[in-house]
Parts: structure tokens; C-alpha cells; sequence
């Protein structure tokens, strides 16, 4: 895969498919090699960009902290590299808090805009403090996770819906796996970045089309959240999913319906 330098870091990068031009933000702790199926998904149908931010996958990890500005500037600087004055954008958790970033910051190069399961921090809401996690024993994380993950969570309801059960399940291994110190370090740089979201505010700067997906159920970023960002984009649109934080495992439209959106004309 190719390496963007851009802002005295390398950049990670997988670019795959054709039509309109598509980057793609991933959540907290996410890589290229973890989500590499969705950018088959997307090239389907764009010309679609995604990445390892900063302090994960295979780009640098500079010397912390890290802010959500830098993060936003990433992003741009890799476009720019590769040639993009304009694109549309899809942020996904964290993703959708950087691109939230991206498109306060340079509203005239944002052609349409997805947020999914995110928070604007602020007066709008923020997030789940998931960096306060990080000093609890692994069994404790677990069980939080599957709690926030999705609010009906409980054991009766994971009893009684095999899928979600194996879903929640998926999740509660992550805070078990061992993982290299230097992965870790990235980890809770982003996590600390994450703490600091704040663009409540400033999401009036953003001008094209923007679609806000949101969980029903969701315990990290709650669909009061979304209303939110929505409330303070002119023209906004909220779509509310049946699920969690991960709603678009969970509900089959979600996907389909936001790739729908970013791929209209005007």
C-alpha cells in the first residue's frame, strides 16, 4: 500500500475503485488491516480513499499529544497529495468527529458529508468517555463495552437475540487482546485527542448535503447527540437506525442508504 508524507508523518493509505471521490475516516483504533473489507464495499461504487490515522496501523506515530486538529489535518493533507481539491466524506465513530473536523476547517472542499454514530462534544454532547477505561482490569472493560455498545444489551436480551449475543461477544474480546506497546501508545493518544472533541459550535461552517446516522440504542454516541449535529447543520438530515453504536451491522439499511446519499448529484 502507499505512503503519503504529509505533516513530517507517513500516512498509510488504499485507494481501489471508481466514480465519485470518497475518503473514509474509521473509528477509535481502527486500521486498514481490520476494515479492509469496506473499502471493497465502497469501491463498488466510488473512488474511494481510506486510511491508518495517526499513532496506528502502519502510518507514524509521532511524539503525542495528539489534537483533533491534527487529526483534520491529516486528512486534508493526504487529499491534497493525491490530487483532490473536492470530495465527499464518511466518518464512522471517532472518523465521524475528525470529519466533522475536516469540514468545519475547509467547508469549500467537502462536496457531501455522513456522520455515523458520532458526537459534535460541547454543548451538543459528547461521546463516551472511553479513555477512562484504560485503567480498568480487562473483565471490567468487557463488560462496559457490551454495555454501551447497545443499550438493550442486557443478558436477558442477549439470551434471547443470537446475533446481537455474537456481536457483543466480538466486542467484549478486544480489551483481552494482548497488544505491542508501541500499538497501545497510539491507541491512547487517539483516545486522549477523542476526550478533547469539542465542534459544537463551529458545525454552522458546514455547507454541502450532510446526512447524520444514528443508533437508536446507542450508549457511546447517543442519538440525542445526533440531533445535535444535525440541528446546527442548515439542511442536515437525521436518520435513525435500529441498533447500537454499531447500527450498521445491526440494521441492514443503514449501509446502503448512506452510500445512496453520498453518491447523489446537486
Amino acid at each position: 500500500m502507499p505512503l503519503a508524507r504529509v505533516n513530517g508523518i507517513d500516512i498509510n493509505f488504499e485507494r481501489a475503485g471508481s466514480g465519485p471521490r470518497l475518503l473514509f475516516i474509521n473509528g477509535s483504533g481502527a486500521t486498514l488491516a481490520q476494515t479492509r473489507p469496506l473499502v471493497d464495499y465502497y469501491a463498488a461504487r466510488f473512488d474511494v480513499v481510506a486510511y491508518d490515522q495517526r499513532g496506528l496501523g502502519a502510518t507514524s506515530a509521532p511524539a503525542g499529544p495528539y489534537t483533533m486538529a491534527d487529526y483534520a489535518a491529516d486528512a486534508l493533507a493526504l487529499t491534497e497529495s493525491i490530487g483532490w481539491d473536492r470530495f465527499r466524506l464518511l466518518g464512522v465513530s471517532f472518523g465521524g468527529m475528525v470529519a466533522q473536523e475536516v469540514a468545519v476547517t475547509a467547508p469549500e472542499r467537502i462536496e457531501r458529508l455522513a456522520l455515523m454514530c458520532t458526537s459534535p462534544g460541547g454543548e451538543g454532547g459528547g461521546s463516551y468517555p472511553l479513555h477512562t477505561l484504560e485503567s480498568l482490569a480487562p473483565e471490567d472493560q468487557s463488560e462496559i463495552w457490551t454495555q454501551i455498545l447497545d443499550t438493550r444489551f442486557t443478558p436477558e436480551w442477549l439470551a434471547s437475540h443470537p446475533s446481537d449475543r455474537m456481536l457483543a461477544e466480538m466486542v467484549a474480546q478486544r480489551p483481552m487482546m494482548p497488544k505491542p506497546d508501541e500499538v497501545r501508545r497510539g491507541e491512547v493518544l487517539q483516545l486522549e485527542a477523542r476526550a478533547h472533541h469539542d465542534v459544537h459550535d463551529r458545525l454552522p461552517r458546514i455547507t454541502c448535503p450532510t446526512l447524520v446516522a444514528s443508533g437508536r440504542f446507542d450508549g457511546i454516541a447517543p442519538l440525542d447527540n445526533g440531533r445535535a449535529i444535525a440541528a446546527q447543520i442548515r439542511g442536515a438530515e437525521l436518520r435513525i437506525y435500529e441498533g447500537g453504536h454499531v447500527f450498521f451491522i445491526q440494521d441492514e439499511r443503514a449501509y446502503p442508504e448512506v452510500l445512496e446519499f453520498l453518491a447523489q448529484t446537486g
